[in-house]
């Protein structure tokens, strides 16, 4: 029987497969369109499971936020020619919306369904790397920030005793320059308390390890170590710690005191509650 050119090119359209590839696929169906569709999601399939063992390390962070949360998406690829395909990122912001409306806290078949139709139009291979939901209650502000072309993606909840000053745009500003700071410097903790105690005693022994090494320290009484031990761990939890770092837009203040500074001109007090931090490639 004789294939059409319309036929041809609407099966294009829809599979994204190639002219020839298309044609072949209907006469082997019989024109039969939708088995032809059908023939060729498998052999894309059948490409994008050959590929399967290469590694997905390029891709965008994708962050959408609704009235009550904030959907955090990793979507990956083998290259960074794929990443920047206008319905790579389509896909990207699909299923953000989906784990937004549905509140999806991780991925799962439907997400993965959604990728997996695109890996096999386009026969490379992705990955629905991770996939985070934060919800913020009455008084509480999400904020997103995206850097570059979606290499970084970071979501900062904030939260204020007086819900009236989060549509205030010198609380705006702040969230937003808050955002901006955890993107440039990743914080590994809010503060202190929130600096998992296995790593912490590790870095202890590091510093611990390096001090012994030191032939300048040699014969130095233990107490006098031990001030400089305390003295490096303070150095370093002010380093990876949100609340003590500088903050990005002048250095002289703390986050905290940067805080603490705007909830005395709103006339409450201001605090970050939680915040997400996702970068391309990242476990």
């Amino acid at each position: 029987m004789g294939i059409s050119a319309e036929d041809v090119k609407k099966l294009r359209e829809k599979t994204g497969a190639g002219m020839m590839e298309c044609k072949n696929a209907l006469v082997e169906t019989g024109g039969d369109f939708a088995g032809a569709e059908k023939l060729l999601k498998e052999k894309g399939l059948a490409a994008v499971e050959k590929r399967s063992d290469r590694a997905t390390n390029e891709g965008k962070i994708f962050v959408k936020i609704g009235d009550r949360a904030a959907a955090l998406v990793e979507l990956a690829s083998e290259t960074d020619f794929v990443a920047r395909n206008p319905e790579f990122i389509a896909l990207g912001n699909a299923v953000a919306d989906q784990v937004l409306e549905k509140g999806y806290t991780g991925p799962n078949e439907e997400l993965a369904g959604m990728v997996m139709d695109l890996a096999t139009k386009i026969r490379e291979n992705m990955s629905l790397k991770r996939v985070h939901l934060v919800t913020a209650g009455t008084g509480e502000y999400l904020v997103k920030y995206i850097h570059g072309d979606g290499a970084i993606g970071v979501v900062v909840k904030l939260s204020a005793a007086h819900p009236e000053v989060l549509q205030k745009e010198e609380f705006k500003a702040l969230a937003f320059n808050l955002a901006l700071h955890i993107a440039a410097f990743n914080p590994a903790a809010l503060d202190r308390d929130h600096v998992d105690a296995a790593f912490l005693k590790e870095q202890e022994e590091i510093f611990r390890k390096q001090l012994k090494g030191d032939e300048k320290l040699q014969g130095k009484p233990a107490n006098v170590l031990d001030n400089i031990l305390k003295g490096k761990v303070n150095k370093y939890l002010s380093d990876i710690c949100l609340m003590e770092q500088g903050y990005v837009k002048d250095e002289k203040f703390t986050v905290a005191q940067v805080l603490a500074g705007t909830g005395k001109q709103l006339g409450t007090t201001v605090s970050v509650a939680d915040y997400v931090y996702f970068k391309v490639g990242d476990s």
